[in-house]
């Protein structure tokens, strides 16, 4: 199968296009001590400080609409977010927040263009069919807008990992379980004790930080499905669980807690060492975050994580299969410029684990690539390099 990288690319420029801000969306509880996350708050993310409150449940006038029809049905003085959400996504190019109702596995999103005394919300969007919501596994915890401007939402047992439309119709698709990189080494995305609840954030190049309830980091590359180990969150309190997760301006990530009312912490993504933030005003638990935010959207901050390697798409260069499944790949070449180059294979950390030449004559020529020794299964990066010593292309690709 030949891949493309310019829809990806196109994508990307559309949903990048939003400037970083310190403005995020706060699911919380009513006051100090509820936990019961059903309102709405705006909060600046340098500060902690809530700068707006958006909807209370039992306070704030709205209306409910079938998101299909956009016909009322009726709210009948039932909350949108009376079995409370933890898991919400920040749809900045409609204006809108997504959020999941817990033990409904429904998507429902709040118009933010609406009027604060009649909140327009819309539900009705079923995530995955005949679940049994009841079960803690099958909630969806876990909710951020990607780089590609699709929403993805993911249950506490990372088998369902849903991507959803955002626009006028929304269209909902299961990609189908989260896959363990073998370098995990057991540490399991799907462990109910190392790896459930939390919050999602997205990067420039298409991945999802997977933030969990016990301060646990992992990388999730959407195309593959595969989840690899980043590492813990640093200097966190033990009764501290990240349940909400948003990027602030600066490629931090700030993160709150459903259970804790110490406030908020800023993570430095090179290191993963939380910072508290100090807060003047009210402090409310989170159950999530969410904004429009992208990390390393920044050009000085591109790439600074360690497992976030440059990507340099070339409509004229497709490697197949990807994922591989034996031992040797194909590298098709299509209109390049004739003449000597260099086809390197690099873990994440950029060792290299294989390299081969290669003479490029014709207009459409394919090269077979055999792996001597094939590498453990996981993640890699597989670059073309001209006789410039130029990357002409890379991209990761996985080894099963």
């Amino acid at each position: 199968m030949k891949v493309s990288f310019l829809l990806l690319t196109a994508l990307s420029l559309t949903s990048l296009s939003y400037g970083q801000s310190n403005k995020a969306y706060a699911i919380t509880g009513q006051n100090k001590g509820n936990y019961n996350w059903s309102n709405i708050r705006e909060i600046d993310l340098a500060t902690g400080n809530v700068t707006s409150t958006i909807y209370e449940m039992d306070k704030t006038k709205f209306s409910m609409a079938d998101a299909n029809t956009k016909k009322s049905i009726g709210n009948e003085g039932v909350s949108p977010l009376s079995s409370m959400s933890a898991a919400a996504a920040y749809d900045a190019k409609n204006n809108r927040l997504f959020f999941i109702a817990m033990r409904s596995g429904e998507l429902r999103w709040l118009d933010l263009n609406s009027k604060a005394d009649n909140l327009k919300f819309y539900t009705g969007v079923p995530l995955v069919q005949s679940a049994n919501y009841n079960d803690e596994a099958n909630n969806f915890t876990r909710m951020t807008i990607g780089a590609d401007g699709y929403g993805y939402a993911l249950t506490n047992d990372g088998n369902h990992l849903v991507r959803f439309s955002t626009g006028k119709k929304v269209i909902v698709t299961d990609l189908g379980n989260i896959i363990d990189a073998q370098s995990n080494s057991g540490l399991s995305v799907h462990n109910k004790c190392s790896s459930w609840g939390g919050d999602m954030v997205a990067d420039a190049s298409g991945n999802l930080y997977l933030f969990t309830a016990t301060h646990n980091v992992f990388v999730i590359d959407i195309k593959t499905r595969v989840a690899s180990y980043r590492g813990s969150i640093l200097n966190l309190p033990g009764s501290f669980s990240t349940n909400g997760a948003a990027v602030d301006k600066d490629d931090n990530v700030i993160v709150g807690s459903a259970n804790s009312f110490d406030g908020f912490y800023s993570v430095n993504m090179k290191t993963l060492a939380a910072t508290k933030i100090q807060t003047s005003g009210a402090i409310y638990n989170t159950s999530d975050l969410a904004n429009s935010n992208i990390l390393f959207q920044n050009k000085n901050n591109f790439g600074s994580a360690d497992l976030k390697p440059e990507i340099i798409g070339n409509q004229f260069i497709s490697i197949y299969p990807n994922p591989i499944t034996g031992a040797q790949f194909k590298i098709g070449f299509d209109k390049i410029q004739a003449g000597t180059y260099n086809v390197v294979l690099t873990d994440l950390q950029g060792r290299t684990i294989m390299t081969k030449e290669l003479y490029i004559r014709n207009l459409n020529q394919v090269e077979n690539i055999s792996l001597t020794r094939k590498p453990a299964s996981g993640m890699y990066m597989i670059k073309v390099v001209d006789s410039n010593k130029k990357s002409i292309y890379s991209d990761k690709i996985v080894i099963n």
